[in-house]
């Protein structure tokens, strides 16, 4: 006597992905077999950007799936779960996600900068979520754990433009104090 509800479960998150204003996957880790080969992924995620990338919406049930997402400039921030999923817990993922990646990205979140710092966005993607569970959901600590600053970069390894925001945030601090 179920009546057909499904058992909790921790694992949450079906995929994360980040597409570009193409539909072309910049970022996308799977979780479960509901895609199991790379075609059929790809074959999702651009039938998912066809479905959502003119709409206003945040929250979309495609394929039998539960999608949250958010666009920014030329990027498509995805969060997919089961059609079970609480919309919430999905929403709070890809707030956190995104946010995350703001951080990271120094509010400059477009596909330039986003393949620049991809190893610090995949680090990202791995501490929001780990095999389908929900590992964190504030972005600052995600950040944190992520923790790669073009501060620590060698100056003689830093782009010119890396070496210029530096020096504006920098000069920003001293005006602030």
């Amino acid at each position: 006597m179920d009546g057909g509800l499904l058992e909790p479960s921790l694992y949450s998150i079906k995929a994360i992905a980040i597409l570009d204003n193409d539909g072309n996957r910049l970022l996308a880790k799977y979780y479960d077999e509901t895609f199991p080969t790379s075609k059929e992924q790809k074959a999702f995620e651009k039938n998912l950007f066809n479905k959502t990338h003119r709409a206003n919406a945040e929250i979309i049930m495609f394929e039998g799936l539960t999608c949250v997402y958010k666009s920014n400039v030329d990027l498509f921030f995805y969060v997919i779960g089961s059609s079970q999923e609480n919309e919430l817990i999905l929403a709070s993922v890809l707030n956190a996600f995104y946010d995350s990646i703001s951080q990271i990205l120094r509010k400059n979140v477009e596909k330039r900068a986003l393949l620049e710092n991809l190893d610090a966005v995949f680090l990202a993607a791995d501490e929001l979520c780990d095999g389908g569970i929900i590992m964190e959901a504030d972005s600052n600590s995600v950040v944190q754990k992520v923790a790669i600053r073009n501060d620590d970069i060698p100056l003689g390894e830093q782009t010119m433009a890396q070496v210029l925001q530096s020096a504006k945030e920098q000069i920003k601090w001293s005006l602030l104090k």
